[in-house]
């Protein structure tokens, strides 16, 4: 099966990213580059680019709905790892970019595709 995600990338061109601090790597154990984060809230940051409208995440590489991928994949956020193909808010991201929807996948096949 095809990596759905990387043909598609609407998640992260159409929500806010948004974390806990302490995933960043100016926290102990932190993997995600502060430096593509804004605060949003005393505990929580945003990846650049998801934070305004239009949206779009400072760390997608590609052009939305072909080929696309994550610059920091091995270092995303939890909330990005937490994505899964075909459920009902990558549906919604897909509709905004005139998408089809993804058919859901069994779960072990969807939390490999992203």
């Amino acid at each position: 099966m095809s990596n759905d995600c990387q043909s598609c990338g609407a998640c992260c061109a159409h929500f806010r990213v948004s974390f806990y601090w302490g995933e960043t790597d100016s926290a102990l154990g932190g993997t995600v580059p502060t430096l593509l984060t804004i605060p949003i809230h005393s505990i929580y940051v945003a990846m650049r680019g998801t934070d305004q409208h239009p949206s779009h995440c400072v760390a997608l590489i590609g052009k939305v709905g072909e080929q696309v991928s994550c610059g920091i994949y091995e270092q995303r956020s939890s909330t990005c790892k937490e994505v899964i193909a075909g459920d009902e808010q990558c549906n919604k991201a897909r509709r905004a970019y005139n998408l089809g929807p993804i058919i859901n996948p069994p779960q072990e096949e969807a939390e490999i595709l992203c």
